[in-house]
C-alpha cells in the first residue's frame, strides 16, 4: 500500500436545482454525464488515460441501476472506462471519492473520476405488489378471453401509487422527523435554526455575486433550450420574518420548517483524483490532496440518526495526525440547521466526549467564522449523490482562495451513518 498523497486535481458540479423544476426533463444519467464530460474537460486529463469511475445515487432508476456506466455512456467518454455505483446514502460521493483514493493507494489504478448524482424529478411512482402483479398478469395473457377475465379483477385501488419510501425502515420516522427529536434531545430552538439557515442563504448569495461558485460550477443546457448558470435555490431575498411564518413540517410543535432543511434537489458533481507523482509526470496542478478519511455508524434505536458524524471526527483527525484546533475550514453538511447545531454542540460538550467517545476532553472549540463560509446544503440544495463532491470542490477552493491549508469536511447519512474527510490545500 502506497503512503504517497492522494491528489484531487479539479473538478465541476452542475448548478443544484429544486427538484420537478428545471431538470424536470432531464435523467439522472445525463446530469451525471454532464459533470463527468465538464470535470474531464476542465483538468484537461486525457479521458483514454482515466481507469476508473465510482459515482454515486441513492434513489438509482430502475431502468440503470448502475448510475456511473449509464452517466459514462452520456458522457462520451471512452466506454471501455469500468464504473462502479455507490451508495452511502448522503455520504455517496464522499465515499466515491475515498473508494478511488483507496484504489490508487493500492496500486490498482493510476487516474479515477469520483462523484454522483441524483435525479429526484426522475423518480418513478411506486404501486403494491398486489397492483403490480396484477399487470404482470395482464403482460402475460396470451388470449382475449384471458385478459377478459383478468378486467374483472381489477381494483380502482391498484391505480394509487404508495407515497415514496423516506422513512427510516427501522425506525419508522422520516429523516425530518428525527431531526426533529435530535433538535429536543440537544435543545436547539426554532429562532436558531432560523438564523443558522438565513446566515446560510445569504453566505451562499454573497458567494455566488463574488464569483466564488464560477470556479467550479458549469453551465447546464436543458432539453428546453435553457442554460442553468446558477443554483436556483439560494435566496437573497431571505429574512427572518418570513421565515417564521412557516408551520413546522413534520410535527405541531415541532421547529424543522422547510426555510431551515435542505430541499429535495436534483444535480451532479465530479471530480479527478491520482497520486501526487502521476500528477507532476502529467503536469497537473492539484487543488489539493486527501489527507484522511473516516466513517461512523450508530445505533438508531438509542441515539440520534443524524449524530454519526460527531463520531467520525476524531477518527478522522487522528488519522491526519491533526487537532481541531489545527483545521482552517469545516464544511458541514446542512441538511438540517438542527442537525449541524447539534452536532456542533456534540463536538464542545466534555460529556459527549466521555461518555460517548470515551475522551478526556471535547472535540474542540467551534469557531463559526470557519464554518461553511459559502453557504451550505440548506441554500444550495442536496441532490444526496453529488453533495459530498460539491463539498470537496468547495472546501478546497475555499482553500485556494483564502490561502489556508486544511479542511474538514462532515456529511451525516440516513440509518445512523457519518462520514468525515480532510483535505489540505496544495
Amino acid at each position: 500500500m502506497s503512503q504517497e498523497r492522494i491528489a484531487i486535481i479539479g473538478g465541476v458540479r452542475t448548478p443544484f436545482a429544486r427538484a420537478r423544476s428545471v431538470y424536470q426533463k432531464m435523467s439522472a444519467a445525463q446530469l451525471g454525464g454532464i459533470a463527468l464530460k465538464e470535470a474531464v474537460s476542465v483538468t484537461g486529463i486525457d479521458p483514454k488515460l482515466i481507469d476508473e469511475i465510482y459515482f454515486g445515487i441513492v434513489s438509482a432508476p430502475a431502468e440503470g441501476s448502475n448510475i456511473a456506466r449509464e452517466a459514462l455512456f452520456d458522457s462520451g467518454l471512452p466506454p471501455t472506462i469500468p464504473c462502479t455505483g455507490i451508495n452511502r446514502y448522503c455520504a455517496s460521493s464522499l465515499e466515491a471519492a475515498a473508494g478511488i483514493a483507496a484504489k490508487i493507494s493500492a496500486g490498482q489504478i493510476e487516474i479515477g473520476l469520483a462523484g454522483g448524482v441524483e435525479s429526484i424529478s426522475s423518480i418513478r411512482a411506486l404501486f403494491s405488489l398486489e397492483a403490480t402483479d396484477y399487470f404482470q398478469d395482464i403482460g402475460k395473457a396470451k388470449t382475449t378471453a384471458q385478459r377478459f377475465a383478468l378486467l374483472r379483477r381489477f381494483k380502482p385501488g391498484y391505480l394509487t401509487p404508495l407515497a415514496p419510501g423516506i422513512k427510516e425502515p427501522t425506525t419508522g420516522l422520516t429523516m425530518g422527523q428525527s431531526a426533529d427529536l435530535m433538535a429536543r434531545e440537544f435543545q436547539v430552538g426554532r429562532e436558531e435554526q432560523d438564523q443558522f439557515a438565513l446566515e446560510s442563504h445569504q453566505k451562499a448569495s454573497k458567494a455566488w455575486d463574488n464569483k466564488f461558485f464560477q470556479t467550479h460550477v458549469c453551465k447546464v443546457p436543458t432539453p428546453d433550450g435553457k442554460v442553468i448558470e446558477r443554483d436556483t435555490d439560494v435566496r437573497a431575498d431571505a429574512s427572518l420574518e418570513k421565515m417564521s411564518k412557516l408551520r413546522p413540517v413534520f410535527y405541531k410543535d415541532g421547529t424543522i420548517t422547510a426555510a431551515n432543511a435542505s430541499p429535495l434537489t436534483d444535480g451532479a458533481s465530479a471530480v479527478l483524483l491520482m497520486s501526487e507523482s502521476k500528477a507532476k509526470a502529467l503536469g497537473l496542478t492539484p487543488l489539493g490532496f486527501i489527507k484522511s478519511y473516516a466513517t461512523a455508524a450508530v445505533d438508531i434505536s438509542t441515539e440520534p440518526l443524524l449524530i454519526g458524524p460527531a463520531y467520525a471526527i476524531p477518527k478522522a483527525l487522528k488519522a491526519a495526525g491533526l487537532t481541531w484546533d489545527q483545521l482552517d475550514l469545516y464544511e458541514i453538511h446542512e441538511a438540517f440547521a438542527a442537525q449541524v447545531l447539534s452536532t456542533l454542540k456534540a463536538i464542545e460538550s466534555p460529556e459527549f466526549a466521555r461518555k460517548k467517545l470515551g475522551l478526556s476532553a471535547p472535540i474542540g472549540k467551534v469557531d463559526l467564522a470557519k464554518l461553511n463560509p459559502n453557504g451550505g446544503s440548506i441554500p444550495i440544495g442536496h441532490p444526496f449523490g453529488a453533495t459530498g463532491g460539491r463539498m470537496i470542490l468547495q472546501t478546497l477552493h475555499e482553500l485556494k482562495r483564502s490561502g489556508k491549508r486544511h479542511g474538514l469536511i462532515s456529511v451525516c447519512a440516513a440509518s445512523g451513518l457519518g462520514a468525515v474527510m480532510i483535505l489540505e490545500a496544495n
